[in-house]
């Protein structure tokens, strides 16, 4: 895959903004907002019919608008009834199919929760079911980047250290760097510049510099607990420290897709990217 040209900022799914709620739309007013990309939210199941990707991928090719994918939230990749097991592979190869089709770039998903395993037996059935499904796509000549999750709970499948691990593991697998998830994951941590900038260091350490060149990222604000995520918020009604998620960004010269995942998607997508563009306008 190809990686894409500089840092773009998008929405999850269709901004709030736009008058008619449909992808094609949505692209549309992502261009009108001065957005660079748009997540296709697939979250409750994936359906787009072939005559609608054709489309979309047109509307979004004439519209300079990157698209990613998110698969169904219907994902557990650790369950223990095996056909649980494979309608989540399923629905992972089906959000990669339709990305293809519409020209995307990337998907993300979220794995597995640990239940009653130990986290190294996770991954290895994790690990199994990644193989597959990049051996499927592989022979269908499907290609996308395949991403698993950063999670913000502790019960879910996603530390930075499993999604590295399985990126070093399996060809065509990045991870999808969640900030907010880390933050919520971690109970407050991965919340200063040092910290933040520590996510893109071990990233180039294990995964070399092509992974910062093809970053897909995903911000909010959001409010936890002792056992992490608890919903997202707006950046500015948060603890979240984006000022110097932004400086890191711009100091590590990360390249690839941002997607907003706020209440107000499309403000905080445009408010993160005015940040960073001032910021690189800086001499500082």
């Amino acid at each position: 895959m190809k990686p894409v040209k500089g840092l773009l900022f998008g929405t999850a799914g269709v901004p709030v903004s736009t008058p008619k709620k449909g992808s094609i739309e949505g692209i549309v007013r992502v261009r009108e907002l001065g957005l660079d990309a748009m997540e296709l939210e697939f979250v409750y199941g994936v359906r787009m019919s072939d005559s609608l990707a054709q489309r979309v991928k047109k509307v979004a090719e004439e519209a300079k608008v990157v698209l990613t994918a998110h698969a169904p939230y219907y994902v557990n990749l650790n369950s223990p009834e095996k056909e649980k097991v494979e309608a989540s592979i399923k629905r992972i190869l089906d959000t990669a199919r339709v990305a293809h089709k519409v020209g995307g770039w990337s998907i993300v998903f979220h794995a597995a929760y640990y239940g009653e395993d130990e986290p190294q037996v996770v991954y290895s059935r994790v690990k199994e079911s990644l193989e597959r499904i990049m051996a499927t796509l592989k022979d269908e000549g499907v290609e996308v980047w395949v991403r698993p999750e950063t999670a913000g709970g502790l019960a879910e499948f996603g530390s930075l250290e499993e999604v590295v691990g399985l990126s070093e593991e399996i060809e065509g697998v990045l991870p999808c760097v969640d900030f907010a998830h880390l933050h919520a994951r971690s109970v407050g941590g991965y919340n200063t510049y040092e910290e933040i900038a520590s996510i893109f260091e071990l990233l180039e350490k294990r995964l070399g510099r092509e992974c910062l060149r093809n970053m897909h990222m995903h911000f909010s604000g959001i409010e936890y607990g002792e056992k992490g995520e608890i919903k997202h918020l707006n950046l500015e009604e948060s603890d979240f420290n984006y000022r110097d998620l932004v400086k890191a960004l711009k100091d590590f010269k990360v390249e690839g897709v941002i997607i907003s995942e706020s209440p107000n998607i499309e403000g905080d997508a445009l408010l993160l990217k005015k940040l960073y563009s001032k910021a690189r306008r800086s001499k500082k």
